[in-house]
């Protein structure tokens, strides 16, 4: 092999240094590649009881690591020779549209994981022009998520109350407030047993201890945040303010029927989504109650720990109502493969929560942009690689479960 003096003209080409950013947010998501990065960062920045309630889930969490288990089973078929140079990834779901095939789902205790909180979340869907849920659980109420981002396509999720005229304010309220479609959580008649959430004292606002003091002593970002705005408080119940199980236990309803449903139907003019099916029965039932959708979710692995992976139960329910009824997925997602897989199981419309969340904690609003901003690219290639030019195109003949997933 023949060797030679480098050449000053072929170094200078290869010397391409970038300029220093000195925005350290920008400079952090810039370097998460997937959302998988963005948790590592969210562990890193935030204090353990915060980080815990996101990625935790009930009891030995079997249902969330069985949730991923299936995704991470799944095989996307490829087809060649398509021309799918263009790709729309636009879609239309509870009467309206959305640039992207998911949106954001309902999460309770936000502004806890990041002081943007909701008012961080909605923004950011807005600006990439998906949905955003607000939980009855929000740490920011009906109204001010409404005034953070007028021109944003809103949904409320609703926890059924013991008082039904608190209910009925809450939706009268939520109408007023322009949110189009109601999402009905029936999964979660007392609370689940979260036992990281147990371990750490989780409670709203959080408890100061020199356990907590020193776990948030290596975080200053969220300390300052914390310390420097508005209390933590469940902002749609009267600015309540106590543990989660103790609040759902003595507030919510564990009798909730579908005769309770068909008065929620009675009540509410806008689209209706029951969030939680996970049985061709309660399927059906939901659609006979008056539901204009289903969410199928196990509450992503936080409520009956031993529960159905709702990606295996979504083809049976769509089976079950037909093409006609709009069917959501939830729980488990953490990637455009994730999305695309349910959307060829037989899903309109995906709904992520804690993807979202690790955004939120890992860098605020701009976070969860960054969450969204990575979703839709892999979506993008994924459907490219298969040949789909549109949200249409992706059904069951591209989808194969491993053997044993």
């Amino acid at each position: 092999m023949k060797r030679r003096f480098p050449q000053m003209s072929e170094l200078r080409s290869l010397m391409q240094f970038e300029a220093i950013n000195f925005d350290r947010r920008a400079t952090r998501l810039a370097k998460a590649a997937d959302v998988w990065d963005l948790r590592t960062i969210a562990k890193r920045r935030t204090p353990t009881a915060a980080f815990d309630y996101v990625d935790g889930a009930a009891q030995r969490e079997l249902t969330y690591r069985r949730s991923r288990d299936a995704f991470d089973a799944v095989e996307l078929i490829p087809r060649i020779l398509h021309g799918t140079a263009e790709v729309d990834l636009s879609t239309s779901i509870a009467g309206g549209r959305s640039a992207l095939p998911f949106g954001i789902a309902p999460t309770g205790f936000t502004r806890f994981m990041h002081a943007e909180g909701e008012t961080g979340a909605v923004r950011a869907a807005a600006a990439a022009g998906i949905p955003f849920s607000l939980s009855t659980m929000g740490t920011r109420s009906l109204e001010e998520v409404a005034e953070a981002a007028p021109g944003s396509r809103r949904w409320f999720q609703l926890y059924l109350w013991k008082d039904r005229e608190k209910s009925r304010a809450l939706l009268e309220r939520a109408q007023l407030a322009g949110y189009d479609t109601l999402l009905v959580t029936v999964d979660t008649p007392v609370a689940g047993q979260r036992l990281r959430d147990v371990r750490n004292g989780m409670v709203i606002p959080p408890k100061l201890n020199l356990k907590t003091v020193l776990d948030a002593s290596y975080r200053p970002e969220w300390w300052f945040n914390f310390l420097s705005t508005d209390s933590l408080k469940f902002a749609s119940l009267s600015n309540s303010a106590t543990d989660l199980p103790t609040l759902i236990n003595s507030m919510f309803d564990p009798t909730l029927s579908f005769a309770d449903l068909e008065w929620i139907r009675s009540i509410w003019p806008g689209k209706l989504i029951v969030k939680g099916v996970l049985t061709t029965e309660d399927a059906r039932k939901s659609v006979l109650a008056g539901a204009d959708g289903l969410v199928v979710s196990n509450h992503g692995g936080r409520q009956l720990d031993r529960a159905p992976v709702s990606l295996l139960a979504l083809p049976m329910i769509r089976a079950e109502v037909g093409p006609d009824i709009e069917i959501m997925l939830d729980s488990g997602i953490m990637s455009g493969s994730d999305i695309v897989a349910g959307l060829c199981a037989g899903a309109d419309f995906v709904l992520i929560g804690r993807a979202y969340l690790y955004g939120l904690m890992a860098g605020g609003e701009r976070g969860v942009a960054r969450v969204i901003e990575l979703l839709a690219e892999e979506i993008r290639v994924n459907m490219q690689l298969m040949g789909a030019a549109s949200i249409s195109d992706l059904g069951p003949e591209l989808l194969r479960m491993r053997h044993g997933a």
